[in-house]
């Protein structure tokens, strides 16, 4: 009995999860306690985290644009348990707009979420993951990492920023222990459409882009209908947890697999009309 119950500890991992309040980062925390596993919940909104709680989950507020957050959080796992086996970076949210059109200020703040909130983390995680020689880290990427698409460049530049960042921090890290996960999903049933929608709605935009626009909503609307739940991407980041060589990327819907191959086997121009042409 006791050596039973030594192997299940060994298998325990203490792990972080930002965004953990809704989407994503709540459905794999909900999972991650089950099994059994320390989960840090963290997300501005705790408020949003009760049932997480309920289960076991360890919650704490944290605004990635925060550096004091950052640490405080940090400090608190290596002093409770001495080690952070995983760091699930999952929070993120995107602005759509013209690249004329979205005013600097947004651009800038959805940078510092999606893409120095995570440089922040990773500066503060890295150096205990190193000391231990073991670690997983799991960055929540998108199809908009390989594809931009018209309204969507912005939110699309902090992707592919994260992805450039992603495929040299595994190759810097390898030789420690520490693995580089990216997490791929394309159109998802999750709260992004709504937030990515009213970030649309808000941007005033010159009268000849208004045709466009109309067309892309009527288009973006209709491929998130048909959009699969969070099913098959929860799973995704579940296997990367729990595997001791986990894969580097995973592309967890058939859009994002379909699409990002597509986009290395046409020209440029021949995307652009395909895109252009599903808009119409």
């Amino acid at each position: 009995m006791k050596t039973n119950k030594t192997k299940a500890n060994k298998k325990k991992k203490v792990i972080l999860i930002t965004g953990a309040s809704s989407g994503f980062g709540f459905d794999v925390a909900k999972e991650l306690i089950k099994d059994g596993h320390i989960v840090y919940c963290t997300a501005r909104r705790t408020q949003m985290m009760d049932e997480l709680k309920e289960l076991g989950g360890h919650i704490h507020k944290l605004d990635v644009t925060d550096e004091k957050d950052i640490q405080l959080v940090v400090k608190t796992i290596i002093s409770e348990h001495k080690k952070i086996d995983v760091l699930f970076n999952n929070a993120g949210f995107g602005t759509m707009g013209s690249i004329e059109s979205l005013p600097i200020d947004t651009i800038k703040y959805q940078f510092e979420v999606n893409v120095f909130g995570i440089a922040n983390l990773l500066q503060a995680t890295l150096p205990h993951m190193r000391k231990q020689k073991s670690g997983t880290i799991i960055n929540m990427s998108s199809l908009v990492g390989h594809v931009s698409t018209p309204f969507m460049g912005w939110y699309a530049a902090t992707k592919h920023s994260l992805k450039a960042l992603s495929e040299a921090l595994r190759m810097e890290v390898s030789s420690f222990g520490i693995n580089v996960v990216m997490i791929e999903p394309g159109a998802v049933k999750t709260e992004f459409e709504d937030v990515a929608l009213k970030s649309l709605e808000a941007v005033k935009h010159h009268k000849d882009y208004k045709k466009m626009i109309s067309n892309f909503k009527a288009n973006f609307k209709e491929i998130y209908k048909k959009a699969p739940g969070p099913e098959s991407t929860v799973k995704a980041v579940l296997s990367a947890i729990n595997s001791s060589h986990p894969k580097t990327t995973y592309k967890t819907t058939l859009d994002s697999k379909l699409f990002s191959t597509a986009k290395r086997f046409i020209s440029d121009k021949a995307f652009d009309k395909a895109v252009l042409r599903q808009m119409k």
